[in-house]
């Protein structure tokens, strides 16, 4: 039973273990301290079930009452028995935390904060994946079917990560599971008793076979493989999901607009679809709005150093009670109630709905969509806009520009401003804000006086085509070339009023077009479009749209925001503005792959802090993986260079003066005598043999360690030389200096070692191929085989050593001693 019990807790372990992913989607560490508290109980009642000896299922609901209890504990309902006890009213509490648990992961997106249904359901998936562990492992000793309910739990952070789960937890569940299977293997290694090997030694049970060994070293690779690999090859990084739900694409649905409401790339997308040769009905819309502004369905209001970044929305339901900002009247804003009904066609897919801003009131939508009242967009975890139908009542605020110029300045530490207001340091766009707004008293002042710089009057166009820049800066090429798309103008208008001071972001939706029958818009792919909305304080979000209007079928100007290229006398105050062309999209066919570079993706990149769809990395990545490669490969040939260099040192020489011969030939100069160092030239004897064996391995010559070096020497001759050469007499000088370094008083002194060698070297290269020749210089043999016996040798080293250190530990163990107490 004590075995079983050890088995038991380790199972456990290994069940918390494996839990550690789970780290990935939580916010704080809550969790963790509840699934140790649940995994405990269902441990401990596991072991107190075996010390009556009961049966599996006995066990079984042993532990599952040990769940419930722990579980009762954690998430009480008010009702229970001395707090642990539960009561019926306890479970009814577990029914609605499970059912929240749906709504709140459809709300939440990663990383998830720590709410009880949340929480619950994951303490009770951790503690089932307990018990399922247990029995697996202890009641009916398969614990290699116990890594299918712990990967389970692993499966989750990957199904919904949003970025790459971080492969440290993963190593750590993997070696948990290593850790139950090496305690099972011991376990049963008991059972039998002690083991001999065949002289009779007695072996402990933690001792290594060569068997158990080799296993554990696979084990060990095959989890740090499983570990590295996908951190070094590149496009291995991204999430599981990631590979179906992002990217850009050329077509709709899926591959333009999929994924998660967090992470559709909105520029990248819109490129996608903007980009196609052909028109695609998207959108059926119908309104009591006579002139309706732009249907939106996104929001980048994350501004980073590569561009704007859409951020995760989270709302609540669309079927319940949604806010009225009519409720609220604010002298100067105009708000009208409308109705309107949308079809989706089969094209669009994606976990966005369009909609017109503000809405109050949505039909025929289901608990799985919600609105983000904030981004004022509606969203879908689980579902997508493909082939729906939906209608919805909605407020059209209108401004007039007296009430914008009188709104208040949000204060300083106001959250709004703090996050929309950030921008990259571009010194040159901040000056050029600093003096467009000079002398300008109102926040609607500034953003007029920005708004306004976007004109025909100082340069700037609507291109289907843009030249390339300098600066190295995108924003900075777009506002030096003036000439771009609906992307680069809502972001350049963001960014630049974000420099101000004042609250922005960049919508995306679509303009009105030119196909209106009736009450009915149809739009199309040529009609998606991107704008700028700018937050003033008690009034909201209002949009200015700063592309040039004859860029856009459809487009809509309003009385705070006229079209500035228009004359003065004709400045429009209505909401709408019809362009004759309707096969004039806001980004054409023939774009570049970035808004501010030219190419052949024209919206791609997006504006000044947009995301950019750069150059690929890939080429750049296998060059420095090419490099890496050669320098590996390249290290053995450095490495027998080196060695070559050291021995051929010529060994230093003695200078000694005979003082007799110099007084009697009463020369004022000494005589010398120069002779050179025994023991040094013994050292170089054995580095020239050392070395010439080395050269043998590399050109494949047999290499026979018990011969004599003359032996050596003469077979080398014989099978491999000319003897009538100067390589067959290096041979036998090289043999010859060995023997004397080895077996004489004195070494051989004064041979030219360095250039025999050099000789011998010369001779076998000519007589061997050029493949060996080839593998002799760049992948030398012999220091290929010198470090196979190395790493074999260390090897063999640690495993004896861990294996003398388990032994010794083990002769101290409390459960050996009592053993040898009991056999007395």
């Amino acid at each position: 039973m004590i075995a079983h019990r050890n088995l038991g807790l380790v199972a456990a372990a290994a069940t918390l273990l494996a839990a550690a992913p789970l780290s990935a989607i939580f916010e704080r560490w809550t969790w963790l301290v509840q699934a140790v508290i649940a995994v405990a109980a269902v441990a401990a009642a596991a072991a107190l079930a075996r010390l009556g000896r009961t049966p599996l299922w006995a066990q079984i609901l042993a532990m599952v009452a040990g769940l419930a209890l722990a579980l009762t504990w954690l998430f009480p309902s008010g009702e229970e028995l001395l707090a642990v006890l539960p009561t019926p009213a306890t479970f009814g509490h577990f029914a609605e935390l499970l059912s929240n648990s749906v709504d709140d992961m459809r709300s939440h997106g990663v990383k998830v904060p720590d709410t009880d249904p949340l929480l619950f359901i994951t303490v009770l998936g951790v503690g089932g994946v307990a018990v399922l562990v247990d029995v697996l492992c202890v009641g009916l000793r398969r614990p290699a079917l116990a890594g299918l309910p712990m990967l389970a739990i692993y499966s989750v952070p990957v199904a919904v990560y949003v970025d790459s789960v971080p492969p440290l937890p993963f190593a750590i569940g993997a070696a948990g599971f290593l850790w139950l299977l090496v305690t099972d293997n011991v376990d049963r290694v008991r059972r039998f008793g002690r083991r001999f090997t065949g002289d009779g030694r007695d072996v402990d049970v933690w001792e290594a076979s060569p068997l158990a060994a080799a296993g554990r070293r696979l084990a060990v690779v095959g989890l740090a493989l499983a570990v590295l690999v996908p951190l070094a090859v590149p496009g291995m990084t991204s999430g599981l999901m990631n590979n179906f739900n992002s990217g850009v694409g050329n077509g709709l649905g899926g591959q333009g607009f999929g994924g998660s409401p967090g992470r559709v790339d909105l520029f990248a997308a819109l490129s996608g679809t903007l980009n196609q040769s052909e028109t695609t009905d998207l959108v059926k819309v119908t309104t009591t709005e006579e002139d309706p502004f732009y249907l939106r369905f996104g929001v980048a209001d994350e501004l980073r150093g590569d561009g704007f970044r859409v951020r995760g929305p989270n709302g609540r339901q669309v079927t319940g009670e949604l806010p009225d900002p009519s409720a609220q009247p604010i002298q100067g804003v105009e708000r009208t109630r409308h109705e309107a009904t949308v079809e989706v066609t089969r094209a669009l897919a994606m976990p966005l709905l369009p909609v017109y801003a503000e809405p109050v009131d949505f039909t025929d939508l289901n608990r799985s969509w919600f609105y983000d009242q904030d981004l004022q967009v509606v969203f879908s975890n689980r579902e997508n806009s493909r082939e729906k139908s939906y209608s919805f009542d909605y407020v059209r605020s209108t401004f007039t520009p007296q009430a914008l110029r009188s709104a208040r300045q949000l204060a300083a530490d106001a959250p709004l401003r703090v996050q929309q207001t950030v921008t990259p340091d571009v010194p040159e766009v901040r000056a050029l804000v600093a003096e467009l707004i000079r002398g300008k008293r109102t926040e609607y002042d500034k953003v007029r006086a920005i708004y306004d710089y976007f004109s025909e009057e100082n340069g700037f166009t609507y291109q289907l085509s843009t030249e390339q820049g300098t600066s190295g800066q995108e924003i900075l090429d777009f506002l030096e070339n003036k000439a771009g798309y609906c992307q680069q103008y809502a972001a350049a208008l963001a960014w630049m009023v974000r420099d101000a001071g004042i609250p922005a972001r960049v919508a995306f939706g679509f303009t009105n077009g030119n196909r209106r029958t009736g009450d009915t818009l149809t739009l199309t792919n040529r009609n998606l479009h991107a704008w700028t909305e700018v937050y003033f304080d008690q009034i909201g979000w209002v949009p200015f749209d700063a592309t040039p209007t004859y860029g856009v079928p459809g487009s809509a100007r309003s009385a705070w925001a006229p079209d500035v290229d228009a004359p003065e006398e004709n400045t429009p105050q209505t909401d709408a503005t019809d362009t004759p062309d309707a096969d004039d999209p806001s980004a054409g066919p023939d774009a570049g792959p970035n808004q501010f570079e030219e190419g052949d993706d024209p919206t791609v990149g997006a504006a000044p802090g947009t995301p950019t769809q750069q150059a690929p990395r890939w080429p750049w990545l296998l060059a420095v993986g090419v490099l890496a490669l050669l320098t590996l490969l390249a290290v053995p040939a450095l490495r027998r260079l080196a060695l070559r260099h050291r021995r051929g040192r010529p060994a230093p020489v003695i200078r000694t003066v005979d003082a007799s011969e110099a007084s009697a030939t009463g020369e004022h100069r000494p005589a010398v005598t120069v002779g050179a160092d025994p023991d040094r030239a013994r050292a170089d004897a054995h580095a020239a043999w050392d070395e010439l064996l080395d050269t043998l391995v590399d050109y494949r010559i047999r290499v026979d360690r018990t011969e004599t070096p003359r032996a050596t020497a003469d077979r080398l001759v014989r099978e491999a030389l000319d003897p009538e050469t100067g390589a067959g007499s290096a041979a036998r000088l090289l043999g010859r200096a060995e023997e004397r370094a080895r077996y004489a008083r004195d070494p051989l002194t004064g041979e030219p070692l360095p250039a025999a060698l050099r000789t011998v070297r010369g001779a076998l290269a000519e007589r061997a191929d050029r493949r060996t020749r080839l593998m002799a210089t760049v992948l030398p043999p012999s220091v290929l085989q010198r470090w196979r016996t190395t790493v074999a040798d260390a090897s063999s080293r640690l495993v004896n050593s861990g294996g003398q250190v388990r032994h010794r530990l083990l002769r101290f163990s409390p459960r050996r001693l009592i053993a040898n107490r009991m056999s007395r």
